[in-house]
């Protein structure tokens, strides 16, 4: 044997640690004769949804807080939007004449509408790199300067063309169902902001069948309040709905994919 050799010692197992190696070997979880294998683990990623929960909480504190305070004005919104005809009845004198509440209902919208628009954005990967906050803020401040816009336009045409009457109909007829849309909306976000994929992408289509009832809704009864009192041709009414309707749509669209493409 070489001077610098180590001699090779056999190393003798106990039946102890016999035992214990061919119990070992033979579980399928612990099998000590086979290769090790490597776990690879991925960092989770952690979103923090504290914020989003208490916009939504707040959300639906201020609609409790109007179902409370303005019990009967709520409860009449459903009465006068369930009721086709339309006609001024005791109902509809009644919400027209009870404005805090109805500027309050059409803040709501506003904010309830805003925020939907928010969440459908996250859902949709469009706001990745962008300021939530300022999003957020970007989304209602849109939606509202475009139904101000729509208001204030009313009631300039109104005066100008001696139909005051008329267009302050029609501005009922917009805002009532804008007001259930609102309603309606809390509850859709909620489930889009929370729930797992699969459920969250089928609401939000179950979302947008919903609002596209809603606005179908509104141009038939747009259409035959202004046909009974104006006379209006299907030609022409299809052309204010272009202008009035579907470009204020298209603007907020447009709008939202300018403020991302500059802060992406």
């Amino acid at each position: 044997m070489p001077k610098d050799s180590v001699p090779v010692v056999q190393r003798t197992y106990t039946q102890y640690e016999l035992l214990l190696k061919d119990v070992f070997g033979k579980q399928q979880y612990i099998n000590v004769n086979k290769p090790a294998i490597a776990v690879v683990s991925t960092i989770k990623k952690s979103t923090n949804t504290d914020v989003l929960f208490y916009i939504l909480a707040a959300l639906t504190l201020l609609l409790a807080g109007l179902k409370a305070f303005f019990g009967k004005y709520f409860n009449n919104l459903f009465r006068v939007f369930f009721n086709t005809s339309l006609r001024q009845s005791q109902l509809t004198d009644q919400l027209l004449q009870a404005r805090l509440p109805s500027l309050l209902f059409n803040i709501f919208f506003v904010l309830s509408g805003g925020v939907y628009i928010y969440f459908l954005l996250n859902y949709f990967g469009l706001a990745s790199g962008v300021n939530k906050a300022i999003l957020l803020l970007y989304s209602i401040v849109f939606l509202g300067v475009i139904y101000l816009g729509k208001y204030l336009t009313l009631k300039l045409t109104g005066w100008i063309t001696g139909n005051s009457i008329t267009t302050n109909s029609y501005a009922f007829v917009i805002f009532l169902i804008n007001k259930i849309t609102g309603i309606l909306l809390v509850p859709l976000t909620i489930i889009i902001a929370f729930a797992q994929k699969g459920l969250a992408q089928s609401v939000v289509y179950v979302s947008f069948l919903c609002l596209g009832f809603l606005l179908v809704l509104r141009f038939f009864r747009s259409y035959g309040l202004l046909q009974s009192q104006l006379k209006i041709s299907r030609f022409h009414f299809f052309l204010y709905l272009i202008g009035a309707e579907i470009l204020p749509l298209l603007l907020i669209y447009k709008g939202l994919v300018v403020f991302l493409s500059k802060n992406t």
